[in-house]
């Protein structure tokens, strides 16, 4: 009767294992054309084109505050969105990153017209946040908003 060696079971299981790893992996880096893909559909130029509906308009930003949230001369930080947005007078609103330049700091308040950054000292103007104090020397960056009747709204 023959004898199973150790040196046998070890080199079967290491053959088992990468049989195994050659079938799991036998598409890899196959050629793009032998892959089974579905090829995009180009539209049919004589077909009707699907009518729109008058509720399907281009989808508002996400609806921050009222403009009865934001005092004038001051703003209010919006942490979960990381913006600030400020009245620099009455009915003017502006939004900037509330992203401190200076090391990435989140601002957490907007007093005596600037917006403060927690970390450091920095301030930024309400109306076009330019550093009104160091050690940040770059700007807040501007965010798009829309002021639509008493709504505040991103992009």
């Amino acid at each position: 009767m023959a004898e199973t060696t150790r040196r046998a079971v070890v080199l079967g299981a290491g053959g088992v294992s990468l049989g195994a790893l050659l079938t799991a992996c036998a598409g890899y880096g196959q050629p793009a054309d032998t892959v089974a893909e579905q090829e995009p559909t180009q539209p049919d130029s004589s077909a009707p084109e699907p009518t729109k509906s008058k509720k399907a308009k281009k989808p508002a930003g996400e609806e921050l505050a009222s403009t009865a949230d934001i005092p004038e001369g001051g703003g209010k930080v919006f942490a979960r969105q990381k913006v600030v947005v400020t009245q620099p007078s009455a009915g003017e609103f502006k939004c900037f990153s509330a992203i401190c330049t200076h090391q990435g700091c989140p601002v957490d308040s907007v007093e005596d017209g600037t917006i403060n950054c927690p970390c450091h000292g920095s301030k930024y103007n309400i109306a076009d946040g330019s550093v009104a104090n160091g050690p940040a020397t770059k700007a807040l960056a501007e965010k798009k908003i829309t002021v639509d009747g008493e709504k505040i709204s991103l992009g």
